[in-house]
């Protein structure tokens, strides 16, 4: 579920300015002292911080603070001026300002987003669970990796492992601490900013801006003004299209897809039944696809653009129940016990309360009948807004 669509991060090897930032509920789970999933137990819906001990005193990540959500991510080559980074916290309403290192680098063998960040502060701007988490900190400030949840159950890379953590030309073995999801989407691992640093992380290059509350549209784009050449910004949280009860889906020519490209994104999913699902995957070249693969993957047939993670999909259209969903539709769920209202998974409605999806790890593409356990609804895609969304 995790390729660039946006390109905001750069590469560990300073190559090009890639990654996605969309929305994206906290997630904290990890493994029990006894060595067990937790998932696999009754009572899964509590879960801990931290895989193992971390030998770190409870002094050596400042207690949690005021929470701030953050709205706005700045991301640049090199580290941003200090000027700017005064400025934007000048600004009339800015409730706050987290600076950090970010970059795409390999973990455990895929390419994501990585933070660099100061335990005691930049927990302030992750939700909830995740903020709340001495435990967690002290792992990460200590040297572990914290990992996304989906990165962790369906990607595979298990609690307590060690996995190499760089780029290709400087790499380190890091442990696995956690599963955490920051709230910010396709940054799935988290370090210190001492860890960052070691694996020549670009340093201060980035920051995270608390606005307030529906007004980030409007800040984004005063903040964009004040930023150096190749510097990037955008929003965290793009809000989903719900259409009022009262108001109708349009049906003109060029805002819903034709009746040939339906049948186009139908017939390209079916070509892809039996293919392994593959945490990642968009591509033959990759061996199978995940959920937001296969509809990239499908839709492309069609000569539409989307994003490629599920919460951007879901913001390619309008989303409507699922009564009134018919072919074509894309069906979204936020599944993630730890993150409710996070749009983890996605899937391609045929109709007769049937859908074409890759479900998870271990699964293959598949016809399902249609579960609506957690469903959010269907998408409605408008080709135009799919490909403004995808960028």
């Amino acid at each position: 579920m995790r390729k660039p669509d946006r390109r905001v991060l750069p590469t560990i090897i300073g190559v090009s300015v890639v990654t996605t930032l969309a929305a994206n509920g906290a997630v904290l789970v990890a493994r029990g002292q006894d060595g067990t999933d937790p998932r696999t137990r009754a009572e899964h819906q509590r879960f801990v911080a931290a895989s193992g001990n971390t030998r770190l005193s409870q002094a050596a990540v400042a207690p949690l603070g005021k929470r701030l959500e953050p709205h706005i991510l700045v991301a640049a080559p090199a580290a941003l001026p200090a000027d700017v980074v005064s400025k934007v916290r000048g600004l009339k309403g800015v409730a706050g300002v987290e600076v950090v290192d970010a970059v795409q680098a390999m973990v455990s063998g895929k390419r994501v987003g990585v933070l660099g960040v100061d335990p005691s502060t930049f927990r302030n701007y992750t939700p909830k669970p995740t903020a709340q988490s001495d435990a967690l900190w002290r792992n990460v400030a200590a040297g572990d990796v914290a990992i996304s949840f989906t990165m962790g159950s369906d990607g595979g890379v298990q609690l307590g492992s060690q996995v190499p953590v760089g780029g290709r030309e400087r790499q380190t073995r890091l442990r696995v601490g956690a599963y955490a999801t920051m709230g910010i989407g396709d940054v799935d691992a988290v370090v210190s900013r001492a860890t960052a640093q070691a694996l020549g992380v670009p340093t201060s290059n980035a920051m995270l801006v608390s606005v307030p509350e529906r007004k980030s549209g409007a800040y984004l784009k005063r903040i964009k003004k004040m930023l150096p050449a190749r510097a990037k910004a955008v929003e965290v949280n793009p809000e989903i299209d719900y259409p009022k009860a009262a108001e109708k889906v349009p049906a003109a020519r060029g805002q819903v897809m034709t009746a040939a490209q339906v049948q186009t994104v139908i017939r390209a999913a079916y070509t892809r039944l039996g293919w392994p699902y593959v945490w990642g995957g968009e591509s033959e070249g990759e061996g199978g696809y995940d959920c937001s693969g296969l509809m990239q993957f499908a839709f492309a047939k069609a000569g539409i653009s989307l994003p490629r993670v599920a919460a951007d999909q879901a913001r390619a259209g309008w989303v409507i129940p699922y009564s009134k969903a018919r072919p074509g539709d894309m069906l979204i769920w936020a599944n993630d016990p730890t993150a409710p209202g996070y749009i983890s998974h996605i899937a391609l409605y045929i109709g007769d309360g049937k859908m074409i999806a890759a479900p998870r790890r271990g699964t293959v593409v598949q016809v399902q009948n249609v579960y609506t356990r957690n469903m959010k609804g269907a998408v409605r895609v408008n080709p135009g807004r799919a490909a403004r969304v995808a960028g």
